[in-house]
């Protein structure tokens, strides 16, 4: 029996980040410091001597090119890979593709918080964090988790709103909790798991 790894990586920067624009699952690549970032969470796992067994991640490219870069890294490349949209960006609706500041000039500062600071309420035509968990939460049962608790370690390369919903069981936190997380772009989060899949030891990697 391994050690029960579970690694949350959330993407590099990506090009709408830098734009400050609504992306949900549009599918864009990662700036020029998004690729940075990937290859240091790269070298950042590297330093934890960490070897991985299997890795999951989204059907986005951000997510993908992250994973690629960071075990680039890692030296790791031919470990398998599985995809599923169920670990995308949380799907932001009628606000994809708009400046943030342009969403709160058209519905208000107020409204637009709500939007993206409350856990059940969902802009027009999206999900809302508890609608992203109810698709993450049934994935990370189903196909991640079995593989932690038989000892693989396993690295899942996401969103911040995938990650913040298994953080959100992982850390046993609030809906108010969760939803003032901030998942820094880039930075793995290491969890060690005991046999019941509680945490027992959490690292963040930091700068």
């Amino acid at each position: 029996m391994g050690e029960r790894i579970l690694v949350l990586l959330r993407h590099g920067e990506s090009e709408w980040n830098k734009k400050n624009l609504f992306t949900g699952w549009r599918d864009v690549d990662l700036t020029e410091k998004g690729i940075e970032e990937a290859r240091a969470a790269g070298r950042r796992l590297k330093t934890q001597g960490l070897r991985f067994d299997v890795a999951f991640t989204s059907v986005l490219v951000r997510a993908q090119h992250t994973l690629d870069l960071t075990l680039a890294e890692l030296g790791q490349q031919g470990i398998p890979v599985l995809k599923d949209q169920a670990l995308n960006e949380r799907d932001y609706g009628d606000l994809v593709g708009l400046n943030k500041d342009d969403a709160r000039a058209k519905w208000g500062a107020e409204q637009v918080h709500l939007w993206r600071r409350s856990y059940d309420v969902a802009p027009p035509g999206g999900e809302s964090l508890k609608d992203t968990a109810a698709r993450v939460l049934p994935y990370y049962i189903q196909d991640i988790l079995p593989r932690v608790l038989r000892g693989d370690n396993v690295l899942v390369a996401a969103h911040g709103n995938s990650l913040r919903a298994l953080i959100m069981v992982l850390e046993r936190l609030s809906p108010k909790d969760i939803v003032a997380r901030e998942i820094a772009t880039g930075v793995p989060l290491i969890y060690w798991l005991n046999a019941d899949s509680t945490v027992a030891v959490r690292k963040d990697l930091a700068a």
